[in-house]
């Protein structure tokens, strides 16, 4: 099978399949990234790396819950000696796991200028964009002690040459499309109609795609696809039709998204069979006041509960944590 494009509509992909007892799993990832004014333009310098220090509560709370949280690092916390000490003894127990996630503006080679354009790894020339991944993968390496298998770009930004790119860097799984969004008008990609189930993007290489869960809910949810693009000039109507029960998007996140809709977002998941959940928020969530959904300590607090309650949703309908080496276990290869 030919490689696959990341940023390709995937109409004939082959889907990846997992062995028999595997079940319905779910893995919980992190961007774990430094901080920054998420209300103004991107710059290289000026942020901050104060929510290090929380990632030690944060792995402990998940070892109690029996979850293997899965950290997407950035270069600045690649290169931390704090994010080094808090993670390494976890990561090499197998009760965390460490992935790339790829911050251009930040991440050496200094060779494009910052404008949003640039943002998105993948609108970069090849050989940058190349650059850039095997500084930040070796970092990890080095400052973790492991090979990191899993990869998301930062702003979801792949490009063209992404697959390439990770299959010679021997990634297993790319978790960078966020299926039902579209954020081309920055000029990123567009997954409004991608897929949520994993697919292939390379099967000799091994690298698969294993997008973001959000899902469709409503009476209106078998039209979600074709309706919800179309509103996007209505804010107020999207808000409206989620109200009354019609049609809501639902991402799996605590970040914007209550417990009671993460809730009918897993049911709907689950219905439609999906083999893996993938959870996601950022690192910086987890100190107050630092991106928009955790301004004080109770906020904090609040995601805390929301993790308690949707771990244990998922427990009981029946769906287990997984692990990237898990789910690499599980794969059906032949």
């Amino acid at each position: 099978m030919a490689q696959t494009r990341i940023t390709d509509l995937p109409a004939n992909a082959e889907p990846v399949r997992f062995a028999p007892g595997f079940g319905q799993r779910f893995i919980l990832t992190v961007d774990t990234e430094e901080e920054f004014d998420w209300t103004r333009p991107i710059q290289r310098e000026g942020y901050t790396l104060h929510s290090i220090a929380r990632l030690a509560r944060f792995q402990e709370f998940c070892e109690g819950q029996g979850v293997c949280p899965i950290y997407l690092v950035d270069y600045p916390i690649a290169t931390s000696p704090l994010a080094g000490d808090i993670l390494r003894g976890a990561i090499a127990a197998g009760r965390a796991e460490v992935g790339v996630q790829l911050h251009p503006w930040v991440s050496p080679p200094f060779d494009e200028e910052v404008v949003e354009h640039n943002t998105f790894a993948g609108n970069l020339p090849p050989a940058l964009e190349r650059e850039k991944f095997m500084r930040l993968r070796d970092a990890i390496k080095a400052n973790f002690g492991t090979d990191p298998l899993i990869y998301r770009a930062g702003r979801y930004g792949v490009g063209p040459n992404s697959a390439g790119i990770l299959a010679e860097g021997r990634i297993a799984i790319d978790t960078s499309v966020r299926a039902r969004f579209d954020y081309s008008a920055g000029g990123g990609p567009n997954f409004r109609e991608f897929p949520v189930t994993p697919y292939w993007l390379d099967r000799q290489a091994g690298l698969m795609e294993l997008p973001l869960t959000s899902v469709y809910w409503g009476l209106l949810r078998q039209l979600g696809p074709w309706l919800y693009p179309k509103m996007w000039r209505v804010p107020r109507l999207r808000g409206a039709l989620a109200r009354i029960g019609m049609l809501e998007r639902i991402p799996l996140t605590p970040e914007g998204v209550t417990l009671d809709e993460a809730i009918r977002g897993i049911d709907i998941a689950l219905d439609e069979r999906l083999p893996v959940l993938v959870f996601s928020f950022h690192s910086p969530s987890l100190a107050p006041g630092f991106t928009p959904y955790v301004r004080s300590e109770d906020d904090l607090d609040a995601l805390y509960d929301w993790w308690r309650g949707a771990f244990a949703y998922l427990a009981q309908r029946g769906v287990r944590p997984a692990s990237v080496a898990e789910l690499m276990a599980a794969v059906e290869l032949a």
